[in-house]
Order: structure tokens, then C-alpha cells, then sequence
């Protein structure tokens, strides 16, 4: 693309695009922009339009109402979701999980000798290769146990991503120990690729967390973290009731540090643990 056609790219996008925006990713992602997010919109959206040699973001948007729902408004819904993530992310929920919620588990799950735990909102996955790590490196009873480990995101290329297990180095250099980095990892040219054991120990889908789930098992355990404070709180009422339906009745869940169910569905009790905090469903 010519340096002119990049420029007209960037200019602003007019306000009744903005609002076709802000209503187009309410409605496919339930995700909440407020309107001082142009600045956002016109960042994310600007290399989509490049991509698809259209001249600038209004420009976008108005190959978006000329045509039905498909792939181009999914690339844009997907721009506009938030992608951050690192390996052992805040630490303390996963200390809460190798000290005490995977012992419990493996002693009420000792008969069944099947454990399921699923990241939502998985980003590049490196929240699940962290639970399949601390799993590897701590618990080797699992090791003759089924596993069910669920990644899933609403962006395709974050789930393909998560999938391949391949990281840039600054990537490998967030949260991740420096022994699991030479012990379950393999340089790749300019990336670290995790290994076949690692890996296989994951499934990876596309989900959006928002419709209406299909094809999920129950859950001993669910980190859903960093993902309700994008919603309305009808939305993550709905999700929350969601997650009632596939967390066992002695299942653990995970939520970022500033979320909550309180005021927005009272079948959770809060549980501090190990320093982290997770909610359980009342008995």
C-alpha cells in the first residue's frame, strides 16, 4: 500500500460509523464500548481496512452495511476484542491451585481418575499451557488420569495460535520460569514452541462466550478471568448463569481480580485461597 493510501487510512472515522461499531460488537461480542473509545476503534480497525485495500475505517464500515453478516464484519468484531495474556498471569491462582484445589481434586476425583479444567477466553493460551505445566511439573499421579484441558476465544487466530504452543521470546520471558522454558520448550529459528507432551495435553475450539454454549463438558475447574469487566452487567449475568450449568457442584471458579458475582448471581460464595480468590456454588 502506497504512503497516501496508508495516510487516508488513519483519518477519523465519522460518528455514525462509530456507533454501527459500537452496535455491531454489542451485539456479536456483548462487548461495551463507551463512545470516548473512537481513538480505539480507529486503531484497531485502520490495518483491517488496509488489509482489504479499503481508504479509511468510515470507508470499512460502509462495505460492512452494504453486505450481509460474514467474515469481514468477524475480522472486525475480533479486532475489537482484547487479546492480553502471559504465562502464570497474577501468579497467586495458580499457587491456589497447586496447593490446595488440584490436591482436593485429585482426592474427590481418586474413584473417577478424570479431571477437567477449562480457560475461557484463552487469548494465545498461555493461561492453560500454565495449568498444564503446574499439572507436569507437580502432580505426576495425573499422568495416568484422563485429561480434559479446554482452551477457548472467540478469535480464530488467537485459538489457532494457542494451539500451535509457538512464543516470541519477550512472550516466553513474561511469568514463565526459567526451568520450564528449558525443560518443555524448543527453540524454533526466532520462537520457543512448547512440547508434544505439553501440548497434547490441550484441546483447543473457538467459543463465544456470549451464545449459547454447546459441547462443553462439566468442569472441575474454570478460569474465567479478565473477560466479564467488557460486559453489561445483563451480559455477565447471563455468562455467570452459564457457568452455573457446566461447573460440578464441588467445581472451583477463577475470575480476574476486578470481577465479581456479587449483585449479580448469589448461587456463588466467595472463597479466599492461598491468596488468590475463587467462587464456588453454594451447597
Amino acid at each position: 500500500m502506497s504512503t497516501a493510501t496508508m495516510a487516508t487510512a488513519s483519518i477519523a472515522m465519522a460518528p455514525d460509523a462509530f456507533e454501527y461499531v459500537r452496535a455491531l460488537v454489542a451485539e456479536r461480542a456483548a462487548i461495551v464500548l463507551e463512545a470516548s473509545k473512537t481513538y480505539l476503534v480507529d486503531a484497531r480497525l485502520g490495518p483491517v481496512a488496509q488489509r482489504h485495500g479499503i481508504p479509511s475505517v468510515t470507508d470499512l464500515v460502509s462495505a460492512l452495511r452494504n453486505c450481509v453478516f460474514g467474515p469481514l464484519h468477524e475480522e472486525v468484531v475480533e479486532a475489537l476484542t482484547t487479546n492480553e495474556t502471559s504465562f502464570f498471569r497474577d501468579v497467586a491462582p495458580f499457587e491456589a491451585l497447586r496447593k490446595t484445589i488440584l490436591p482436593d481434586m485429585i482426592q474427590r476425583r481418586s474413584m473417577e481418575r478424570e479431571l477437567s479444567i477449562w480457560s475461557a477466553a484463552c487469548s494465545s493460551g498461555q493461561e492453560l499451557y500454565s495449568i498444564a505445566l503446574t499439572i507436569r511439573e507437580h502432580f505426576p499421579v495425573l499422568n495416568t488420569w484422563r485429561l480434559h484441558l479446554l482452551g477457548t476465544d472467540l478469535v480464530r487466530p488467537m485459538v489457532e495460535r494457542a494451539k500451535a504452543g509457538n512464543y516470541n521470546q519477550a512472550e516466553v520471558n513474561r511469568g514463565l520460569p526459567a526451568s520450564c522454558l528449558v525443560k518443555h520448550f524448543q527453540r524454533r529459528g526466532l520462537q520457543w514452541q512448547l512440547s508434544d507432551d505439553i501440548r497434547s495435553l490441550t484441546t483447543w475450539r473457538r467459543l463465544n462466550l456470549v451464545e449459547p454454549w454447546s459441547g462443553i463438558p462439566a468442569m472441575d475447574v474454570i478460569f474465567l478471568r479478565n473477560v466479564l469487566i467488557y460486559f453489561s452487567p445483563e451480559t455477565k449475568r447471563g455468562v455467570l448463569a452459564q457457568v452455573r450449568r457446566v461447573l460440578r457442584r464441588d467445581g472451583y471458579l477463577f475470575l480476574g481480580g476486578a470481577e465479581t458475582t456479587m449483585n449479580l448471581d448469589d448461587s456463588f460464595e466467595r472463597m479466599p485461597c492461598d491468596g488468590a480468590v475463587c467462587y464456588r456454588l453454594r451447597a
